[in-house]
């Protein structure tokens, strides 16, 4: 039988918060992150194909479970939804047509015209 690892309530609260913040999946992020990073200087030879930080690091995230998080993981799932935060509280007046908004989001995992 498995052993029940325990998660802190703190980090099963930023657990929610982060995946309620990020609603793009995984697949949806790493096609976005794939997009922004096709320019002129992209896809070197980092395994990575150069994905832009922090998607990448987000997208790391979205790929573990709770019981897996590092510090370094819970540190920045509570930057991006902060930072999520701040930017949906600055909503510019365009809204979700403002493009340079929206990318900034979609950097982070969320999409404006996603409702969930």
């Amino acid at each position: 039988m498995a052993r029940q690892q325990r998660v802190e309530p703190e980090v099963e609260q930023l657990w929610q918060d982060f995946h309620s913040r990020v609603n793009l999946s995984s697949e949806q992020l790493r096609n976005w992150l794939l997009t922004q990073g096709s320019g002129e200087q992209a896809f070197g030879a980092d395994p990575d194909l150069g994905l832009p930080e922090p998607g990448r690091q987000i997208l790391a995230i979205l790929g573990k479970r709770k019981v897996d998080l590092t510090d370094g993981d819970i540190q920045l799932m509570r930057e991006t939804v902060a930072e999520i935060q701040d930017l949906i509280d600055t909503r510019p007046p365009a809204g979700a047509t403002d493009e340079e908004w929206r990318r900034a989001l979609l950097d982070l995992g969320h999409d404006p015209l996603i409702e969930r």
